[in-house]
């Protein structure tokens, strides 16, 4: 087909071939925008702001730097490079790392030897000032934070880290700004068009009827999900903080700003926009106004002006949902493989967690074979753990399939990370607990809740380490982009001194964010010791993943039903030959059955972790370890 608009005279008046690849790729991507934007916006709408991208993405597109151009011809022709299982992230906020933008340079052999080719920095645009929510609430998307650089440095370090292999990974807050930001001061100031950018209400009527089926994020200290401001003397929307103000995406200039935001970090080198707060774009009375059909549409549409400015950019889904809410996210029916890119695979952390706490893999079992297959051109995230709590998104459906009560195994797992339950070695701390709902969720580095800082005797600490080791080994196991969070490669613990930072007392997350301690990290090469010990097994992790095509993201992951309760079954079936791993999740050894193993095509198999050769009999089953993880291949 043929361009849908005149293109801009900014294209017109490149050399042919740049004026050829652009006309192809908008040909190709158009139909995505466009049907994007109809299942939003009326089509006077919708019409305009086609017109509006087109100017946007042309513009981009002229302006990317020849190397970026090249990185978008490169990945063009190697669509699959996120999928690689080579990749491997690592996140960390800038300045609890390295300090600066340019001291994170400065650590680029750090990286470069644990095998990163994926950096997440935390919020590093300009917040608000005092509380900002750890960075979320962005008081400008053009500027860097004082104390890291400036545009400029962010520049220089994208180029670094792409010269190392390494693609850099931004946050993008999507659902809200500070009350700040300039478009919140000129709605301050009574200028209607940025009024437009926000839900206010002049009286409690609607605010009190959405309120009815609205959950509360933070109910110890922001408690409801409407502000008075004395300004707009109105209610405005602030599903997080006080100072967080919702963007009302039902208007098409929001969507605008950010569809320029997105080109703006894409040409300053950014690889990978995590898509913060995805799942609240938009907002329907009688509902929780989370994942809403709008929301999918909307990222088809952003995605595809991606796509035609700079397609060497992905986009990656912050949507911490409920298991059948959170494929819609990598696209399903209409919306299959045209949305995120990425999204983060939240059930696997909640059930890696849940079955080192039972020392059983029914549960997890069973939720993940529910899960529906994602399409074969997008990948998860995988993670142990992040910057933020951990909440224990169990569902009932499933804890019930397996006898157990959702409520009281959510309520167990609460109490196990805290050390309250008998036995327990775990040492998280209490977040946001909710006497409405009975919702605890979880703070804590994971060397406190693995049982390192309550470990009083070696064997308690080497059981410790092995929960660490295999814990992610599912973590990169999994297929597609296992991220490490920081200090986890050295078994960092919590910080003690989390609420003595101003704006810090209140919110303990803070105390699995501390700042690198580059003393423990030089110990990561002497084995006799904790961090030593952790670092060469995740490292090892790594780099046997990255010589196996068998974790390409594209390879669905098939769970199989247990023959011991202790041990976790995954078969992943390659066309250059079948990989099962298996994973035993206590601290007693456990088998497999090898007649089980023959069933399945496995007759002489090598233990690509351990390097062991062995031979399968019906007769003989598999000894698995203590906490140990197999990843078996045919020889």
């Amino acid at each position: 087909m043929s361009a849908p608009l005149d293109l801009p005279a900014v294209v017109r008046e490149l050399p042919a071939e740049l004026r050829q690849t652009f006309e192809l790729r908008v040909e190709r991507w158009w139909p995505d925008l466009r049907s994007g934007l109809a299942g939003v916006y009326r089509e006077d709408e919708a019409g305009v702001l086609e017109s509006r991208l087109l100017r946007l993405a042309a513009r981009a597109y002229t302006e990317r730097n020849p190397e970026l151009r090249r990185l978008d011809e490169a990945r063009t022709l190697e669509p699959d490079w996120f999928q690689s299982p080579r990749m491997l992230g690592y996140a960390a906020y800038a300045d609890r790392f390295a300090g600066t933008l340019a001291g994170i340079a400065e650590r680029l052999d750090y990286l470069r030897e644990l095998g990163v080719t994926y950096l997440h920095l935390m919020p590093l645009l300009q917040p608000r000032p005092g509380d900002s929510d750890g960075g979320y609430a962005v008081a400008d998307y053009r500027s860097v934070r004082g104390d890291l650089g400036s545009m400029a440095d962010l520049r220089a370090l994208a180029k670094q880290l792409r010269s190392a292999g390494i693609s850099l990974v931004l946050d993008l807050v999507l659902n809200h700004v500070a009350r700040e930001h300039r478009w919140a001061v000129a709605a301050r100031e009574g200028d209607r068009r940025y009024r437009d950018y926000f839900h206010w209400f002049a009286d409690r009527q609607l605010p009190d009827e959405y309120e009815r089926t609205l959950p509360e994020v933070f109910p110890d200290f922001a408690p409801g999900t409407f502000t008075w401001d004395d300004s707009l003397e109105a209610w405005v929307w602030t599903t997080f903080n006080e100072f967080q103000w919702d963007l009302n995406w039902s208007n098409p200039a929001v969507f605008a700003e950010f569809a320029d935001l997105v080109l703006f970090l894409a040409n300053a080198g950014v690889e990978v926009l995590r898509l913060d707060a995805i799942a609240f774009l938009w907002k329907r009375l009688g509902t929780n106004c989370q994942n809403q059909p709008e929301v999918h549409a909307l990222t088809q549409a952003l995605r595809a002006v991606v796509r035609i400015a700079c397609p060497a950019v992905v986009l990656k889904a912050e949507a911490i949902v409920a298991p059948d809410d959170l494929v819609h996210y990598l696209g399903k029916g209409r919306h299959r493989g045209k949305v995120s890119d990425l999204a983060y695979h939240n059930t696997l952390m909640v059930q890696v967690w849940s079955m080192l706490a039972t020392r059983d893999v029914l549960l997890a079992t069973r939720t993940l074979q529910r899960l529906p297959a994602i399409p074969p051109t997008t990948a998860w995230i995988t993670y142990l753990r992040c910057h933020d709590d951990i909440g224990w998104a169990i569902d009932d459906a499933d804890a019930g399939s397996v006898g157990l009560s959702g409520p009281a195994h959510r309520a167990f797992l609460s109490d196990f990370y805290t050390g309250a339950f008998p036995g327990s070695l775990s040492r998280g701390l209490v977040f946001q607990a909710n006497p409405a709902t009975g919702d605890r969720r979880v703070s804590g580095m994971t060397f406190s809740l693995a049982g390192l800082a309550a470990a009083s005797t070696e064997e308690d600490q080497r059981r410790a380490v092995a929960r660490i080791v295999l814990a992610h080994a599912i973590v990169l196991g999994w297929g597609g982009v296992p991220v490490l969070w920081m200090g986890d490669e050295i078994a960092l613990p919590d910080d003690p001194d989390w609420a003595g930072e101003p704006g810090h007392e209140d919110d303990n997350r803070w105390s699995h964010r501390p700042r690198m301690d580059w003393e423990r990290a030089a110990q990561r090469h002497d084995v006799a010791t904790v961090p030593g010990t952790v670092y060469a097994a995740l490292r090892h992790l790594a780099a046997v993943r990255s010589t196996l095509p068998h974790f390409h993201a594209s390879v669905a992951p098939q769970v199989l039903d247990p023959s011991d309760p202790g041990v976790l079954a995954v078969l992943r079936q390659h066309p250059e030959g079948d990989l099962l791993a298996l994973y035993n999740v206590t601290e007693s050894a456990r088998t497999w059955p090898g007649g089980r193993t023959l069933d399945l095509g496995f007759e002489r198999i090598s233990d690509t972790l351990s390097g062991a050769s062995l031979e399968v009999r019906a007769d003989s089953d598999l000894v698995v370890g203590a906490y140990t993880a197999l990843w078996l291949v045919a020889r």
